[in-house]
């Protein structure tokens, strides 16, 4: 049953917003841990809640996945590594307890394989702007950018780039340039550039899942395009935490080793791989789904005054942008999730046009509770005080 925006307009003045942007955003997480409603995503379970539901998976799942796995080896892990290596058409998978820990060991792999410790990859990959410089820290890789700012890699970025790499880096999508993707033609052309230079290339594909409809092609066929690939568990898949890398058998194998090398051989990571399985089986199916009401909510929000980019968006989650500065939104936006205990967005920032701002959207299960006319609606009435 899809539920209808409150009738009653919000007031015009709302003190909140003469407060610190930081400060907003504080008191919006706070008010978001405390929602019983989502118009993004999916429901938050408690923790009570989720660990009971992990438990009947693990009741309901085959006999070998029900087993303790032992640093990794066994047990669920080993089921979803099977799982996942199938899904991408790759000979081999290894999980481990995050992303993070996932990218650093595979391209340690190819760094010392190809003897260069060159990595080319987006400005704003998340290795540059998430992880505290830990990739050059603790391998001293030396960064390539095959594009600045919100812009895609292209292949002719890659041919002015001389000389040995260790491995090139596509984040598919490039979440922080507003979850942009290339067409299947170009990121074809730009995998058959590195076959050519006879450079790995690695797909960052914490959101590959999402990225499937956009491009029109199997997770098998996209996967097909590199030589290594990463998946997350958390993101779109809903799990507790966890991700996965795939490709040949000696290059997982020797990803396995930083992973011990690293700190990731935990004595078990069974309730990661428990929730990884049931992302796999109930979100991995929907993805297709999101991304199609993504695009006719996309459509909607500019005819009550929310631009969006992309337009139409490339996956599930797109940016959604207002003509207001980011601590009146912001303001408007917390008391509204205080007093109505429903998330309706993200954090709210300056955008590069003055006056304006943004936030993410995305797309998912709790969102079909809305229909798009509704969905809309709400975000107007709040956003914008309409």
């Amino acid at each position: 049953m899809s539920a209808t925006p409150d009738e009653e307009a919000l007031p015009d003045e709302n003190p909140a917003h003469e407060e610190p942007l930081g400060a907003l955003t504080e008191r919006l997480r706070a008010a978001n841990r405390r929602a019983t409603r989502w118009l993004p995503g999916s429901p938050v379970p408690s923790p009570a809640a989720e660990l009971r539901a992990l438990a009947a998976e693990v009741d309901a799942a085959p006999e070998d996945a029900q087993a303790w796995d032992r640093y990794g080896e066994g047990g669920a892990v080993a089921a979803v590594e099977a799982q996942i290596a199938e899904l991408l058409g790759k000979p081999a998978a290894a999980m481990f307890p995050s992303g993070t820990m996932a990218q650093q060991s595979v391209l340690r792999v190819w760094s010392d394989r190809q003897g260069s410790r060159r990595v080319a990859l987006p400005q704003l990959s998340h290795l540059l702007q998430h992880e505290l410089d830990g990739p050059r820290l603790l391998h001293d890789f030396q960064y390539e950018h095959l594009s600045t700012g919100a812009q895609l890699p292209t292949r002719e970025a890659l041919t002015k780039l001389p000389g040995a790499l260790a491995a090139v880096l596509l984040e598919l999508p490039l979440r922080d340039a507003g979850y942009l993707l290339p067409s299947w033609d170009e990121l074809s052309d730009f995998a058959a550039l590195c076959r050519e230079r006879a450079v790995p290339l690695h797909f960052d594909g914490a959101r590959l899942w999402e990225s499937a409809s956009y491009l029109g092609h199997s997770l098998g066929e996209i996967a097909g395009l590199a030589d290594s690939v990463y998946v997350s568990f958390y993101k779109g898949l809903g799990g507790l935490a966890g991700a996965a890398v795939a490709g040949s058998d000696d290059v997982i194998a020797e990803a396995r080793q930083w992973r011990q090398r690293m700190g990731g051989a935990l004595v078990t990571m069974q309730p990661y791989a428990v929730a990884a399985l049931r992302g796999l089986r109930l979100e991995v199916p929907r993805m297709a789904e999101y991304h199609d009401y993504a695009v006719d909510l996309a459509g909607r929000l500019p005819h009550v005054g929310i631009s969006v980019f992309p337009q139409p968006p490339h996956t599930n989650a797109f940016r959604i942008l207002v003509a207001a500065d980011a601590d009146v939104v912001m303001g408007r936006l917390v008391r509204y999730v205080e007093e109505e205990l429903t998330v309706l967005t993200g954090p709210w920032r300056p955008a590069d046009v003055p006056g304006w701002s943004w936030a993410e959207f995305t797309v998912g299960a709790a969102t079909f509770d809305w229909t798009i006319d509704d969905a809309a609606a709400l975000l107007a009435k709040v956003l914008l005080n309409d």
